[in-house]
């Protein structure tokens, strides 16, 4: 993509993140970085779709049952759906809107800087200014069923290091995992670009937690001195580590757990404020007793220091890890163990009282 297109959607992007309204039925404005309600995102979605040819509805719909929803993955490659870059500046700003209904804040900014370091490793890996490897147009965009007839649909966001899998029904927002957020580099150590962290925050309050620990806690919670080479349930259908391991939630002091449950927080509010609150919600109803917070490799931080973190629970597994690239190089991710795709339950609903 050349230089100018870029520019294009890096101001896309800030027209965005000025914090646009929209209406809701009542006449009242809501935020959308709020938790706009599903209704919104319905809306969205049907108006990002006016705004295409027949030529890339073809492209960009699939059916809600087809094997397509399920093919995710975080790596560069080819993908079905509509990309960035074959989209023109309305057709831009209407997608967006969309993946604005569904973030916050923090979760669309993080998007919109991992989507930018794509010029940092085309820069640094001396590809062409052309390269579509390395490139920020190159995420793509799905949809899955008919937002403005059917009752139970979804949608997708995905490219290198970033995948958002949405499903809704009945205007409510029922999943939005598995979703995925990488940085290469993890700290940008050149250019103008340079000291750039777009994952700290994870990174920081996982040590933060870590050397809160006694040695009697350390124990438990270090399950390897070696740290894995990548996230344990990978781009799976479905995302599962048996034999949990760690130290439990309820085996921390109270300070402890107040480090424990923002560093969830961080995970769970990359959405907006209403479906965190519900996914949070669920998360206690399981009982946060049941989490376990689980280490492996070293335990300083910094630049060759390859190490790994995970949050394991009845109903989530939130991994960390940092090891490739001379441990530069961060992966992360979300699985909703009961609600993933939109669970099985959302699957057979659609297969009964839909079609």
């Amino acid at each position: 993509m050349n230089r100018g297109c870029y520019k294009q959607i890096v101001i896309l992007f800030a027209f965005f993140l000025q914090g646009v309204s929209c209406h809701s039925q009542n006449g009242t404005k809501v935020r959308q970085n709020t938790g706009a309600n599903l209704s919104d995102m319905a809306k969205a979605a049907n108006v990002f779709l006016q705004t295409l040819s027949e030529k890339q509805k073809a492209q960009i719909q699939f059916g809600f049952n087809e094997e397509e929803r399920y093919n995710w993955h975080y790596i560069p490659r080819s993908r079905k759906g509509l990309t960035l870059n074959e989209m023109n500046d309305q057709q831009k700003r209407s997608a967006l809107a969309l993946l604005r209904t569904a973030l916050s804040d923090t979760g669309f900014n993080k998007a919109n800087s991992i989507m930018q370091l794509e010029n940092v490793l085309r820069e640094v890996e001396n590809r062409p200014a052309n390269d579509t490897y390395r490139d920020p147009g190159n995420y793509s965009f799905s949809i899955f069923g008919n937002p403005a007839t059917d009752a139970i649909w979804g949608w997708r966001f995905e490219g290198h290091h970033i995948s958002f899998n949405f499903s809704s029904e009945d205007n409510r927002l029922v999943s939005g995992t598995p979703s995925f957020f990488g940085s290469n580099p993890a700290v940008v150590l050149t250019g103008s670009e340079k000291g750039k962290y777009i994952l700290k925050d994870e990174a920081e309050l996982g040590f933060a937690l870590l050397h809160s620990l006694n040695k009697e806690q350390m124990d438990k919670a270090i399950i390897s001195n070696e740290a894995p080479g990548e996230i344990l349930t990978a781009a799976s259908r479905q995302a599962m580590i048996n034999d949990p391991k760690g130290i439990l939630y309820n085996e921390l002091e109270s300070p402890q757990q107040k480090i424990f449950l923002q560093l969830l927080s961080i995970y769970i509010h990359r959405y907006t404020r209403l479906f965190a609150e519900g996914m949070m919600k669920e998360i206690e109803a399981a009982g946060l007793n049941n989490l376990r917070f689980a280490w492996a490799g070293d335990q300083q931080p910094g630049i060759g220091h390859p190490h790994y973190y995970r949050i394991q629970g009845p109903t989530i597994i939130i991994e960390y890890d940092n090891t490739q690239n001379n441990a530069n190089h961060i992966h992360t991710v979300i699985r909703d163990l009961k609600n993933d795709f939109g669970g099985d339950e959302l699957l057979k609903h659609y297969k009964n009282d839909q079609h």
